[in-house]
């Protein structure tokens, strides 16, 4: 998710109840909840440093509690300061790992996907729920927040001077929604696949198939399906009125096996490349001097505003030897 979602969702959990616990309570759960986001830095180091460097380690069980530790050691080191009450290490450390945590569980929910239990394992593990930005969690938490104080100000003005637990309610409501919002989601996107599943593509029968959020509503999905010789996008709405027709479906032809195929996909970087991406549409060309090979993950669309997908491109040479492997960003005209 964006950081903008991950700051709010912070703040509400410090209103619901988590700033009781302990002073510093609400900066500890925005910082411990925007930390892994410091491996974006890495996309101005180039597409091979932020292939490898995002959404791995700091998106991590193991990760997120070294940056939970250390977040919680820098707060209650300033806490200590100027005589003022010490903050408890062990609490300090309670609050950070569930701004960490939380940090997780959403960003599971995008297309992109962690590598949770880096470095122990490689595999990247992703629900296809949620937009990196949602504007409907946004509106939510939002609301959730500034309503009630809103409320108590015009309380205020007509001379309502009770105290009120608004903003604890408003927190509290707000992750709620939130919570069922995605469940939903979770409802809307099984629905997708199995659909998907059960559709033959042109006469082609379906091997596996992916639903991608398409738009902030759970109705609307981005569907891609593997079949043996193509790879399919097709538009899946469960909107009131809509037809699913798998026959509208956009084709991408898998190129057909060559020698200069398989030279470019036994290329290690290719390994890595295909290690993460769920739909890998490859394609091959002649040049003047041998061969380029593309690979790109159809799970991700273009879309305004977002950072460029990595892709691994491999150049061969007339004799299919190895002339250059890397990562490179999508539309990077780079050879």
């Amino acid at each position: 998710m964006d950081p903008v979602t991950h700051a709010l969702t912070s703040v509400a959990l410090s209103r619901a109840g988590l700033n009781k616990t302990a002073r510093l309570a609400t900066p500890m759960l925005v910082a411990s909840g925007l930390a892994a986001d410091l491996d974006l830095l890495s996309y101005f180091a180039g597409p091979n440093i932020y292939f490898h460097a995002h959404r791995t380690w700091g998106h991590s069980l193991v990760g997120s509690f070294i940056l939970a530790v250390v977040v919680a050691a820098v707060f209650s080191r300033l806490a200590g300061r100027n005589g003022q009450t010490p903050l408890p290490f062990a609490r300090a450390v309670g609050l950070c790992a569930i701004g960490a945590a939380t940090h997780i569980l959403l960003d599971l929910g995008n297309p992109a996907g962690v590598q949770l239990f880096w470095p122990f394992s490689g595999k990247w593990i992703t629900l296809n729920l949620l937009r990196e930005l949602d504007p409907w969690i946004l509106f939510v938490l939002l609301a959730g927040l500034l309503l009630p104080g809103l409320f108590h100000l015009i309380g205020e003005e007509i001379g309502d001077r009770r105290k009120t637990k608004g903003p604890y309610r408003g927190a509290i409501a707000a992750l709620v929604i939130v919570v069922l919002y995605i469940g939903a989601r979770g409802v809307y996107h099984s629905r997708a696949i199995d659909l998907l599943l059960s559709r033959e593509y042109h006469g082609a029968v379906p091997e596996a198939a992916g639903a991608f959020p398409l738009s902030a509503s759970p109705l609307n999905w981005r569907g891609v399906v593997a079949t043996a010789n193509t790879f399919e996008e097709v538009e899946v709405s469960f909107a009131p009125g809509s037809y699913f027709d798998p026959d509208r479906s956009l084709t991408h032809y898998k190129p057909e096996p060559s020698p200069p195929l398989e030279a470019a996909q036994n290329a290690p970087m290719v390994g890595r490349f295909t290690g993460f991406a769920q739909f890998p549409l490859a394609s091959i060309e002649h040049v003047e001097d041998g061969y380029h090979f593309e690979v790109r993950d159809l799970r991700f669309a273009p879309s305004p505003g977002s950072l460029p997908e990595v892709i691994a491109v491999v150049d061969l040479n007339a004799s299919l030897r190895v002339t250059r492997e890397a990562l490179q960003f999508e539309g990077s005209t780079k050879h």
